[in-house]
């Protein structure tokens, strides 16, 4: 038996009382029969927008979508999206139908969705109500569409991403034919807006399949993002390098922790490869630059897919970084910290891991082992973090400002020099970051300019 929640019981029994057929629909019984908590509640009713506003009179009602049929409620648990039956119309954008029209069946509405395991709803007696064997797909591990797939695919461009989306997040494969429909109408793309498309990517990417789905599904990847293309195949010509710069990227993903920046940096931290490349006189291959290059290239991307500012900086700063060599020093690991901050060595730590996951030969000319750099590197951040006063910027510094002009030193651009070179003297451990040492040290500092 699936668990509905009392609140969402409580908006099924008021339109029920009112005399309208309601449903738990969709996701939160596709996730409710695999054993998962659903993160929300739709329903779907018999009642117009009008109807199930009269009926639920008591709550706090948005309008979300009237004109497709959809009225939010606000509940002490969160919002329940209630859509009246419908079929849909045209949709001469591959995105919304023109018009919808209501009905009053059930099982016409479940056959406009998009998804086998989606197109399923929960009666009062509890019964899965599945006319299109989503339950059965839910048992084999399958996406299969509702319907002939080049139609819903051509009714919502989107669905394409979807599938793949729902692949990798369930872990799922998709059916032949739904999948050949989705690479064959990929371009149907390039009509969805960009902010749609990067959400739908970033839940592919954070999915325990996704390495698996970006590798067989490339061709959708590479619509949204043609400057993979070119990985594809790319031999390194690298002795660490087994594979091609696609295929290390894609296990580079599945390495990674799955956090967007983190999966989204994976994805992305080569795509200079190809136009860094450079062979030396052995025929060894080489990708000078590719980081700083990366980041170009990633900025861009990024952009036109509409991504968060603070993502897509973070993004960035990691991909120009990804290619340096894990400090093994504290004093390397202090200029680490000053240039990126602690969050982000975290995180290159991180992908340095997952961007050696595939080598076959990791260690570099003095035959240290990637790994043991690495772990080098996370035990020199241990330790600088639990030590006496951790400073990575001049903010962290034990003076400031009022504490250098008071030892004589005027206001001005004078000041901020004094801080600056006493932060590269605590960085480089000449001198520790005590208040008496760095007021000592400043004095020093200006009397050498003098």
């Amino acid at each position: 038996m699936i668990a509905v929640p009392p609140y969402v019981q409580a908006l099924l029994a008021a339109l029920r009382d009112a005399g309208f057929s309601a449903y738990p629909v969709g996701g939160c019984v596709r996730d409710s029969l695999m054993g998962r908590t659903p993160s929300d509640w739709d329903l779907c009713t018999a009642a117009t927008p009008a109807q199930t506003e009269a009926a639920l009179a008591g709550y706090r009602l948005i309008e979300t979508g009237v004109k497709h049929g959809t009225v939010t409620a606000l509940t002490e648990c969160g919002p329940v999206e209630i859509t009246t039956f419908r079929t849909d119309g045209e949709y001469l954008d591959h995105r919304r139908p023109e018009r919808v029209t209501f009905v009053p069946d059930l099982r016409e509405d479940l056959a406009r969705r998009d998804f086998t395991v989606n197109a399923m709803a929960l009666d009062p007696s509890g019964r899965v109500v599945d006319p299109f064997g989503g339950q059965a797909d839910l048992a084999v591990g399958i996406i299969r569409c509702v319907g002939e797939p080049d139609r819903r695919f051509g009714e919502d461009a989107l669905r394409v991403l979807r599938a793949l989306r729902f692949a990798a997040k369930l872990n799922f494969s998709i059916d032949p034919a739904t999948a050949e429909s989705a690479v064959r109408n990929r371009a149907l793309l390039d009509d969805i807006a960009r902010e749609r498309v990067f959400a739908e990517l970033t839940g592919l990417l954070t999915g325990p399949g996704a390495g698996r789905v970006l590798r067989e599904y490339a061709p959708v990847i590479f619509q949204i993002i043609p400057e993979l293309a070119a990985e594809e195949g790319f031999d390194q010509r690298n002795p660490h390098h087994v594979h091609d710069v696609w295929t290390h990227s894609t296990m580079a993903v599945d390495a990674a922790p799955p956090e967007s920046v983190l999966r989204l940096t994976m994805l992305l931290h080569d795509v200079a490869k190809p136009p860094c490349f450079f062979k030396d006189e052995n025929g060894v291959g080489h990708f000078y630059g590719h980081g700083e290059r990366g980041a170009e290239m990633a900025d861009g991307i990024l952009r036109r897919l509409r991504c968060d500012n603070e993502t897509r900086e973070r993004v960035c700063l990691l991909i120009a970084n990804h290619d340096i060599c894990p400090p093994q020093t504290t004093r390397a690991m202090r200029r680490l910290l000053a240039k990126v901050g602690e969050d982000a060595v975290r995180q290159l730590i991180a992908c340095w891991r997952a961007d050696c996951a595939d080598r076959i030969d990791a260690v570099l000319a003095t035959d240290t082992p990637w790994e043991t750099l690495i772990g080098t590197a996370e035990r020199i951040l241990a330790e600088l973090l639990a030590g006496p006063a951790p400073c990575f910027s001049v903010r962290s510094l034990a003076v400031n400002g009022r504490d250098i002009m008071a030892l004589g030193i005027p206001e001005g651009p004078e000041v901020g020099r004094v801080l600056a070179a006493l932060f590269d003297a605590v960085t480089d451990g000449t001198v520790p970051n005590e208040r008496e040492a760095l007021r000592n040290k400043a004095l020093v500092i200006s009397r050498e300019k003098d």
